[in-house]
């Protein structure tokens, strides 16, 4: 079964599994990640974190289920990668305006 994912979370996905796209299709200029208990604000810290991540990890990123919750997007999604209990699973919260993501929390 395949996920109907709203437009830039689906762009965020391809970003973070095959390193497709622009940053700025997916996020908002002043857009806050909530990440590991850091917090990055702005494409560029943005930019600086899904690098480190990904160099760190080595990570890919699988849908699962998408639900709509306290003005939040919240994607389950499996994540795949290099570190201590791959797989697991996680829910990250998006906050969407204007078709960009504004927000972005990370919780195991």
């Amino acid at each position: 079964m395949s996920i109907q994912l709203p437009h830039p979370i689906d762009v965020y996905i391809r970003q973070e599994n095959f390193g497709d796209g622009d940053l700025a299709e997916s996020f908002a200029a002043n857009a806050v990640v909530m990440d590991e208990g850091q917090k990055y604000v702005g494409r560029a810290a943005i930019a600086r974190w899904r690098a480190t991540a990904k160099r760190k990890y080595n990570h890919s990123v699988a849908p699962l289920e998408l639900a709509e919750r306290d003005g939040k997007t919240i994607l389950k999604a499996m994540l795949f990668g290099n570190f201590p209990g791959s797989p697991v699973v996680l829910d990250l919260a998006f906050v969407i305006k204007d078709r960009q993501i504004t927000a972005l929390e990370i919780k195991s």
